[in-house]
This record gives C-alpha cells, structure tokens and sequence, in this order.
C-alpha cells in the first residue's frame, strides 16, 4: 500500500490487515468483527481474506472474550481484542485488572501477554447510554497495562502496529467521532517516522500557551488555537499520544517555553488523566508557571442523553475560556 489519505477506520484496518499478514499468530476477536466487519466496519473484509480461525466471531460476553484472548497469549498467540463500545468494556474489567495486568509480574516475568484490546471511546456521536464515555483513567490506574489514544490516522495505522508487535497489554482507546477523520498515512516502515509508541507529538507550535490533549480532543485543541490566532496568540498544541505512560518530558519541554498549560480530555476532570499532569507539571516546572495549570473535560456526572451531549462534552468555547483564564494571570 502507497502513502495516501485513509480516514481512521481504514488506517485501522489497513493495520490490523498488515499484522495478520506478517504474524500468522496474531488474531482478531471480538463480537460482528467477522461478517459483518465491526460495529463501525473497522474489520470489514478480515475474516473473508484470512478465514474464521484467524477473525473470530465471539459471544456476546466481554469477561469470556477478553479471559479466552489471554489463554491465547499464553499460547504465543497475539490476540487483538475489540470491545464493541466504550461502556460495554466493564464486564471484562475483571478479567483485565486482576489477570492481564498482573500475570507478568506475577511470574516474575517468566511470562508475557501481548494483548491488545481495542476499545471505540468517546461521545458526539448521538448514541444511547453506554455508548460515549470515556473511561481511559481507570485503566491508566492500573500498574501493568499500557494505555494509548491515537488521534489521527497516521497514528492510528503506526501506533496499533507497536502495540500489536509489543510484549505488554495494550488497551488501545480509539476516537470514534473521528473515525472518518482523513490525514496522509506511509505503512512502509523503510520511510515512515512513526516515533516510539509513548511519545507525545507537538503537532503546532506556539509560546503563549500550552494545550496538552489526546485523542478526540486533538482536534479541538487546534482548532482553538486556529482561533486564538485570530486575536494575536500563539498556542502550542501537543498531542499526548500515550495516556499511560505519560510523555512528561516533552510537556515540560513545552510548557518551559509557553510558560501556561491547560489539559484537555472529554473524559470527567474530577480524578481525571488531567489532574495527575497537573500535578506532575507543577511539581517539574514551579519556577516557570506563570499561571495555575488548568484542566478542561466532562463533568462528574453519568453520560447525558445524546440531546445534551453538547452541553457535557467540552468544546472549542470552553478550551478558549480556560486560555483566557490562564492567560489573564
């Protein structure tokens, strides 16, 4: 395949297509990801390309899906894991904290579990309960798994190829109202620069401010700065990339310059990613803060229905207001 423009959906599909090809140890499972190609058809034409034992049809029960991938792993296997929505991945949380995290250290690290576990994440897409939240921290919590959100479909196609190709749990959060999102994607790994998989990326460059973001919220992060442009500020937007680990070094870089850092996720701020960097930054760069970092996200309360996701979900007004506050210290 030659560089060209794939909205996310394909970039992921491209990806998982490479994997099976090169590993013939990688499987996809998960539940409609074989004929009927995913929910969001991120696996359509898998399963008719490499057969029903390679793209595997699961019952409809998240702890089995999820506790049978990790029986494969153990079996040298590489199985990619689709949870069909967001609020749809609690039934495994067991079976992800209490064995996937902890099997390797567990064994003193005799053993190792390269699984992937993808997971559509996010709101803004008019669906009912369940299907919007974003749920990133509690497994950022947990010691032993990897936690990572592309943004664009570049790092969509590159980043889930690390995962898969790694040895560590990787549960691998995608945007779904950006899935059709489009950017330039090279899977030739000879010109490609994907970068490690938990580096964050400075995707525009300011010195006013800094505006830290992953996923979904990447986008809305450019385009306040688009904005606030237009009013003589200059902001820096740095994509995150990695929710766990967290690229601290390149946020510290970034905010020695602009002086100002404002987080944003669409995920709650109360005991959100936001407020562990928050507190890290504070710590790393005292001296160079001229204002409080600040932290823009969800409110502490369940998903609304989809008439009121616009007032729950943070947008560009509620980025640029965080800016003015930040900047009128």
């Amino acid at each position: 395949m030659a560089t060209e423009k794939l909205s996310i959906v394909k970039a992921i599909n491209a990806s998982l297509r490479t994997a099976l090809e090169s590993d013939p140890k990688v499987l996809v499972m998960g539940e409609d990801v074989g004929k009927l190609g995913g929910v969001f058809r991120v696996t359509d034409g898998l399963q008719k390309d490499f057969g029903e034992d390679r793209v595997i049809d699961t019952p409809l029960a998240e702890s089995g899906i999820v506790g049978t991938a990790i029986g494969l792993a153990l079996r040298g296997y590489r199985p990619v894991v689709e949870i069909q929505f967001d609020g749809f991945v609690f039934p495994a949380y067991d079976q992800i904290v209490t064995q996937l995290a902890k099997m390797h250290a567990r064994a003193l690290g005799k053993i190792k579990l390269p699984v992937v576990i993808r997971i559509p994440y996010g709101g803004a897409i008019g669906a009912v309960e369940h299907h919007s939240e974003s749920p990133e921290t509690l497994f950022a919590h947990v010691a032993g798994l990897k936690v990572v959100s592309p943004s664009n479909a570049s790092d969509a196609y590159w980043m889930l190829q690390q995962a898969i190709a790694g040895d560590d749990p990787v549960i691998f959060f995608e945007p779904k109202r950006r899935y059709h999102d489009r950017s330039e994607v090279d899977p030739d790994a000879n010109t490609a620069t994907p970068g490690p998989l938990h580096t964050a990326r400075t995707v525009r460059t300011g010195t006013d401010l800094t505006l830290a973001a992953y996923g979904p919220m990447v986008k809305t992060c450019l385009e306040a700065a688009a904005a606030a442009e237009e009013e003589g500020r200059s902001l820096e937007v740095l994509d995150l990339r990695s929710i766990s680990p967290v690229d601290f070094d390149a946020i510290q870089a970034s905010v020695e310059r602009t002086r100002r850092l404002v987080v944003v996720h669409e995920a709650p701020v109360f005991f959100g990613s936001g407020a562990e960097i928050a507190a890290r930054i504070t710590e790393r760069c005292f001296y160079h803060l001229e204002a409080p970092v600040l932290r823009v996200g969800g409110y502490h309360a369940p998903y609304p229905p989809s008439r009121l996701e616009d007032e729950y979900l943070p947008g560009l007004d509620r980025v640029l207001d965080a800016v003015d506050r930040s900047l009128a210290y």
